[in-house]
């Protein structure tokens, strides 16, 4: 069954935005009386009729409802926008079908990508949350300067990984089940040392992802895999 996000409430009939109408009416090609879901990305989950179906407006008349239950921990990665820009949407698409609850984009001494497209990213974030039949859709926060972020960040385990020299430790080792975590990746060029300073002086974690070199956006998703993992939530 075919799943659109927007705002909606029990027994109401809602009107779909035009680019959720236009991909249901003909994209999908989608006609009266057919059964379609809804997200709204907070937590319901719903089954409606399409009452009306039109590239403009099409109208569902919702007739079932549920809560998801929210993630019993929050993951929150800082991730260095690459270069190519198509492999950071590639990790968001990916993260969120894994699971992940906020993404804040940070620019370091080394990024070579300073400019995003908060619309286009979202819109890659809604898709990817439909895709995967959540009902949450993860925040997107506001570019920040990796020092900006390492000085407000309070969450309960907050671990930076680099592949620069110094004691590392596994995930495993700081990290246990049931704790809210964030997570720091750098960009193609990684951490320069001040960075790893600053960020180690304000609580986190020096942690490496293995023997191998990743790159950024697989070490990104490596690391929510086996946050999410850990916590029987894949």
């Amino acid at each position: 069954m075919h799943i659109f996000f927007a705002d909606f409430t029990l027994n109401a009939t809602i009107s779909l935005s035009e680019e959720e109408s236009f991909h249901a009416a003909k994209v999908l090609r989608l006609r009266q009386n057919q059964e379609v879901m809804l997200t709204d990305g907070k937590g319901a989950i719903g089954k409606g009729l399409l009452v009306e179906s039109s590239r403009k407006e099409s109208k569902v008349e919702v007739f079932a409802m549920h809560i998801q239950p929210p993630r019993p921990i929050s993951l929150h990665v800082a991730i260095a926008p690459t270069k190519n820009i198509d492999r950071f949407e590639w990790f968001l698409e990916k993260a969120t079908e894994c699971g992940i609850d906020a993404i804040t984009p940070i620019y370091c001494e080394q990024s070579e990508r300073t400019t995003l497209k908060p619309e286009r990213l979202n819109k890659i974030l809604v898709s990817a949350m439909k895709q995967s039949l959540r009902a949450y859709m993860p925040l997107l926060n506001p570019e920040t300067k990796v020092k900006e972020f390492v000085e407000q960040s309070n969450s309960a385990v907050k671990m930076i990984a680099h592949c620069g020299e110094g004691t590392k430790r596994n995930i495993s080792d700081v990290y246990h089940c049931g704790q809210n975590a964030v997570l720091m990746i750098g960009p193609e060029g990684d951490f320069t040392p001040k960075e790893i300073h600053w960020a180690s002086n304000n609580g986190f974690q020096q942690i490496t992802l293995g023997e191998y070199r990743l790159r950024t956006e697989t070490a990104a998703l490596a690391g929510c895999i086996k946050i999410n993992a850990m916590n029987n939530l894949l």
